[in-house]
């Protein structure tokens, strides 16, 4: 038999580095927390070095003058917190006083850069500073996930040894034990026993394989830089998540503005604990994700506003997790048929959940087997109707894109209303204004809340936007892009405006004296050479300097043959178009190949398929080829790139064509998208319709003009301009 000490010795390295593990995520993140800093301060100090003295008058009330400090060599404000009184004080004509109030007013805006700055990863450049904060962002996740699983464990071993390691010595210290009681002698040995039982239990011995499995693995984690780029244009939601995390900033997305949310739902919602153990491990939500997720739970029946690109799936799936983890056993999705692969390949990569397809031939065996198992199931509107739910309750159902079923009187309204009428939690979700009216939002909130629908003042839109909010708040939850994602890049929008001419100029002559208005949309692209149109040209040189600096590229259009046309353009630099009649299954398919296709490439879409619900952020140039008459569907094509998992700086160019159509419809939609913007960008719940009001006299609150209306309104003045009545 080994030696008492030898024994001891044996089992307190185990304790040891259990201690050290459990300490290990910990001082991870304390890392890249430092690292996150040190990178803050390169971009402050980098800023100050590009604001000149000028900057410092209004912070120093207006009376300083700089004329001698600048000839002394002083000429921004990094230079002046790079000095001190004493330098200052030495130029001519500079007493303590002035460089006091100078030092001071250089400190304030220094303050003020601090608080605006925001680390953005800059995938191109590389900035050092922040393949260090990156690696660190990697050994804390890796230190999360590996420990993570550990730690209930870890902490039985640590205790353990902790609490018997002392008395346990009294075996091997012979004068100590020979003066010990007999009752410390008796808990000795037998803190021994239980030491010595634990160094050779199988257990323990698993145990220590394991951590010196992920000692090993953070060991080479901790040395290697060099993949950590590649690593983040992998999975960039989970660096940026944990950016987030380390920046101090999570705790200020973690709830709604407070004007407009009840406080007593804000205070449940806080109390609530959801449970993510069937979400993925490594998936990481955001605090306004979290928060979206307990307010459907918390209010059992809601609408999620949330605009694009802010990952309302993952909180409906938050959602479904929690509520199969309390017993919750049939799950159902409905969505529109364009999404319903999407939805099938989130619930698998995310969640723990049994997925189930209600869709396709073989939909009425699976429906079957889904009542008799459970699990979480999707189908579409149309399969919905289809399907034999007679009587069958439902724990929870989704209904995304719920901007689908606002028509009371659609066969697949009815359908979805008798579904929500059966099950007790009801998630509707969309990103989409209400295109019309109030009402037709009052519809949405009548299948799930039909007492809530009676509170809406039928006023409530004409009477102005916070009424509106105030009104659906214990509803309806909306957050837009600039309140919860500030790692996302920049979106850098550019109009392009161009000139017919030639052919261009024939075909939209002849489209103005057909009064044909769809082929006035499209009239810069119908020319038989490539170079006779002015918006192909300039598609094609921007598709050429996004190849340059292989960049890839999304271009959207409403009509089907500016597709064709721009598809030939491009040749193999294109892939084939996704318009209506691509199947679901094969948009997703093309989605997949572009991602990952090595250098440029060119998606082609119709922007009504295309520019909803797919995730195309492998693309950081957008073309828009014509205006859309709704402001929310150019919003969503965007988004479908300018989205969370988003890396580099998004570029929308928008070709527009001078003296046309073009032109008269940016006009009423320029009215349209700032009503727009009062009633659903301007707080957390707000997804009224800019359209309950006349959008070309708001003051006198006419009727909305309707858009056929609109489109005979500029032929006649089209026709007018062009001397086609004289």
């Amino acid at each position: 038999m080994q030696p008492p000490k030898e024994i001891i010795s044996r089992v307190e390295a185990p304790g040891s580095r259990a201690g050290w593990l459990l300490g290990f995520p910990a001082a991870a993140e304390a890392g890249a927390v430092d690292a996150h800093e040190a990178e803050r301060d390169r971009i402050v100090q980098q800023q100050l070095a590009g604001t000149p003295l000028s900057a410092l008058k209004e912070a120093a009330g207006g009376r300083l003058r700089f004329g001698a400090i600048e000839s002394a060599g002083l000429r921004t404000v990094a230079d002046i917190r790079a000095t001190n009184h004493r330098r200052l004080e030495s130029i001519r004509g500079v007493g303590p006083q002035t460089s006091a109030r100078v030092i001071t007013a250089a400190l304030q805006v220094e303050e003020a850069v601090r608080g605006a700055v925001r680390v953005r990863f800059d995938v191109d450049g590389r900035p050092p500073e922040q393949t260090v904060l990156l690696h660190m962002l990697r050994v804390l996740d890796a230190s999360r996930r590996n420990i993570g699983p550990l730690s209930s464990r870890l902490e039985k071993l640590k205790r353990a040894v902790e609490a018997d390691l002392r008395p346990a010595r009294l075996e091997y210290r012979r004068i100590r034990r020979f003066f010990a009681s007999r009752r410390r002698k008796e808990g000795g040995r037998a803190a021994f026993d239980r030491l010595a039982s634990l160094l050779h239990s199988p257990a323990a011995a698993a145990l220590r394989a394991e951590m010196d499995e992920v000692e090993k693995q953070l060991s080479v984690l901790m040395e290697d830089q060099p993949g950590v780029w590649g690593d983040y244009t992998a999975k960039p939601v989970l660096y940026n998540g944990l950016l987030v995390e380390v920046s101090g900033l999570q705790g200020s997305y973690d709830s709604p503005s407070r004007e407009y949310v009840p406080r007593e739902i804000v205070e449940r919602i806080r109390g609530f604990d959801l449970d993510q153990s069937l979400l993925d491990e490594g998936l990481s939500l955001r605090g306004y994700q979290s928060f979206g997720a307990k307010f459907a739970l918390v209010q059992e029946r809601t609408i999620l506003g949330d605009e694009m690109g802010l990952g309302k799936t993952i909180e409906a799936l938050a959602v479904l997790c929690h509520l199969r983890s309390h017993g919750a056993s049939r799950l159902l999705v409905v969505c529109p048929a364009s999404v319903l692969v999407n939805w099938e390949q989130e619930i698998i990569r995310h969640t723990k959940l049994r997925c189930v397809r209600l869709h396709g031939s073989d939909r009425h065996l699976r429906l079957r087997r889904w009542v008799r198992g459970g699990g979480a199931a999707v189908t579409t509107f149309d399969t919905l109707r289809s399907l034999e739910l007679p009587n069958l309750e439902i724990d929870a159902v989704v209904v995304d894109e719920a901007h689908y079923v606002k028509n009371p009187s659609a066969l697949r309204t009815k359908a979805v209303r008798s579904l929500l009428s059966r099950s007790r939690y009801a998630l509707l979700m969309s990103g989409t204004p209400m295109q019309n009216r109030v009402e037709e939002f009052c519809t949405l909130v009548n299948h799930i809340r039909p007492d809530m629908a009676l509170q809406i003042p039928l006023f409530a839109g004409a009477a102005g936007a916070e009424v509106f909010r105030k009104a659906v708040a214990p509803v309806y939850l909306r957050r837009n892009q600039t309140d919860v994602l500030d790692e996302l890049p920049e979106k850098i929008e550019t109009t392009q405006w161009l000139r017919l001419g030639g052919a261009a100029s024939a075909a939209y002559l002849r489209a103005v004296a057909g009064r044909n208005f769809m082929a006035m949309r499209r009239a810069a692209f119908m020319t038989e050479q490539p170079e006779g149109s002015p918006k192909l040209r300039r598609l094609i040189e921007i598709v050429e300097e996004a190849a340059d600096n292989d960049r890839k590229v999304v271009v959207f259009s409403f009509f089907r043959e500016v597709l064709r046309r721009t598809h030939a353009a491009l040749g193999p630099l294109a892939f084939e178009p996704i318009t209506g009649s691509v199947p679901p299954a094969r948009r997703q398919m093309m989605i997949d190949q572009f991602t990952a296709r090595k250098g440029p490439a060119v998606l082609i879409n119709q922007i009504e398929a295309g520019g909803v619900g797919l995730n195309i952020q492998a693309a950081s140039v957008v073309i828009l080829t014509e205006p859309q008459w709704k402001p929310a569907t150019e919003e969503q094509a965007i988004a479908r790139c300018h989205r969370m998992g988003q890396i580099r700086p998004v570029e929308v160019h928008r070709l527009l064509t001078k003296n046309s159509v073009d032109e008269r419809m940016l006009v009423i939609l320029a009215r349209k998208s700032a009503l727009f913007a009062e009633y659903v960008r301007g707080s957390v719940m707000k997804e009224a319709t800019p359209e309950a009001v006349d959008i070309t006299d708001r003051g006198n609150m006419k009727k909305v003009v309707s858009q056929a209306e609109q489109e005979r309104r500029i032929i006649e003045l089209e026709r007018r301009r062009l001397g086609l009545d004289e």
